[in-house]
């Protein structure tokens, strides 16, 4: 039984894995988080940017697409922006 249980822990972390892979090009994890979510109010125009800059921009966008990330600039995009790429029901 607990080789069962190691098999299907090591099998879910492969498969995540490919899902970050972007956060080892990402320029976000060069500066701090603050950065990325900001007070309520203040501009996104500098995170922009940086993320426009970024390799891993893509894969950052749709990590957050598909975790429903909320909050913060993710691949480049507010959570208003991001809000209207989601498919409506």
């Amino acid at each position: 039984m607990n080789t069962t249980v190691t098999t299907t822990t090591a099998s879910a972390a492969t498969a995540t894995a490919p899902a970050t892979a972007w956060y080892e090009v990402a320029l976000c994890a060069q500066t701090g988080p603050e950065f990325f979510f900001p007070e309520p109010g203040s501009s996104l125009r500098e995170a922009k940017r940086l993320c426009a800059a970024c390799e891993g921009r893509a894969g950052c966008l749709e990590y957050a697409l598909a975790n429903d990330e909320r909050f913060g600039v993710w691949g480049g995009l507010s959570e208003a922006e991001r809000h209207a790429l989601r498919p409506r029901r």
